[in-house]
């Protein structure tokens, strides 16, 4: 991997830091570029008080100069506004662990006394480093044509009328238009009825005191072919999607493409045919392979095929819930409910631009893989000059040949 970064910090800490290593130099860059995505992660409707609290914005402090990258590690920090209420304060312990979050697992596998310190650090509070960096990443990757974006696909039981199976591929226009919609909805929904069903299901939900979870699809338009490998595991496209966007708190399935639906099926109705279409405007024989269809969800054999990438993740609903559950207090060791910690009710709305940044990430460290290079001035010519899906750039000879004489 060419691309890195590391996050630090806790959720009431005195800040969120980050720090971004392999980005080429000569990107131009601000801190609005980067704020611009931390406000999209605030807004959302089903989200807790503490979104009113914070008005995050990013500080660079190292890897940009005149607006430029430099090519050296990019250094982003956060203030936390609510820290000045925790600061010096007694806190009580908290000893009553949460089931389906961190606070057992946590406990045990470093030995705490008090959960408070697994509480801190695997708060979804990170995720606003994630989508510091994740924007740095996708202003990347839109120097090249490559979009990235999201929209919500299910809030519980209400699902969209998006919610279809790419057996007919849906162009790039329609992606755009269903991310533009998405961002004028307060659930990130470009469905309008289910929009409204959703936001409906929402306030059930807060009226009792209980979270919903969901699936969101992230797209990637502009792809060029050729992204990844499937000569080792850890080089496989899909493989570091998913681990990306399995590693956001909460989120317990992914699919690329039609995997579930795919699973239904037999082989002949799965894939995606191969066709030649002939570019009528040129007077040579410039014959590009198309597919009427998008199953694969814009990935073969861990490598990107050019067209849309498709991802759906499920995320479930957050364990921090007002209405108590059952556990232990591991200090008296008697059966106790759980102990309420501010949270959203519904956060799948606010999710969307954390994972979108989980796949720039990957989806940038790949590209720079596949182009070499320092700055940008070197990557963008070897970009234009990247094979298509045309049998021009493919070359087959038909000339036989031995193995291993």
């Amino acid at each position: 991997m060419s691309l890195r970064f590391l996050t630090a910090g806790e959720s009431h800490g005195p800040a969120l830091v980050a720090i971004l290593d392999g980005m080429p130099a000569g990107l131009p860059l601000s801190s609005g570029t980067i704020d611009h995505e931390l406000t999209r992660r605030q807004l959302g409707y089903g989200s807790g008080g503490r979104m009113k609290i914070e008005k995050d914005r990013a500080q660079i402090l190292g890897g940009v100069m005149d607006g430029l990258t430099t090519g050296a590690p990019i250094s982003l920090l956060v203030e936390n506004s609510d820290h000045v209420k925790w600061k010096g304060k007694l806190i009580p312990a908290l000893t009553t662990p949460r089931p389906g979050h961190a606070d057992l697992t946590g406990a045990i596998k470093y030995g705490l006394r008090d959960l408070r310190p697994t509480l801190e650090r695997s708060s979804a509070r990170e995720t606003t480093m994630r989508v510091a960096t994740g924007a740095i990443c996708k202003h990347f990757l839109k120097q090249f044509g490559i979009i990235v974006g999201g929209y919500v696909n299910a809030i519980g039981e209400i699902s969209t009328r998006f919610d279809e199976v790419c057996s007919e591929r849906i162009s790039e226009e329609m992606y755009l238009q269903r991310f533009e919609m998405a961002e004028k909805s307060d659930v990130r929904c470009p469905d309008t009825v289910a929009s409204g069903k959703m936001r409906a299901r929402i306030d059930e939900i807060i009226h009792g005191k209980d979270t919903l979870g969901g699936v969101l699809e992230i797209v990637a338009l502009g792809l060029p072919v050729g992204l990844g490998s499937y000569s080792q595991w850890d080089r496989r496209l899909e493989a570091q999607l998913g681990a990306a966007v399995l590693s956001v708190q909460a989120m317990k399935g992914v699919e690329i493409g039609d995997a579930w639906e795919n699973t239904r099926l037999v082989g002949t109705r799965v894939h995606d045919a191969i066709n030649l279409e002939t570019d009528k405007t040129s007077g040579d024989k410039d014959l590009a392979l198309i597919r009427p269809t998008n199953r694969a969800g814009g990935i073969e054999g861990g490598i990107s095929n050019g067209l849309p990438l498709v991802i759906r993740v499920a995320m479930k609903p957050i364990a921090t819930t007002l209405t108590p559950q059952v556990t232990v207090d591991l200090a008296t060791g008697v059966q106790s409910p759980t102990k309420y910690e501010r949270s959203d009710f519904c956060p799948v709305p606010r999710a969307v631009p954390i994972l979108e940044a989980m796949v720039a990430f990957v989806l940038a460290d790949a590209l720079i893989i596949k182009l070499g290079g320092d700055s940008m001035m070197e990557m963008k010519p070897r970009f234009d000059k990247l094979s298509q899906a045309n049998l021009q750039d493919l070359q087959m000879d038909k000339t036989d040949h031995i193995f291993w004489d």
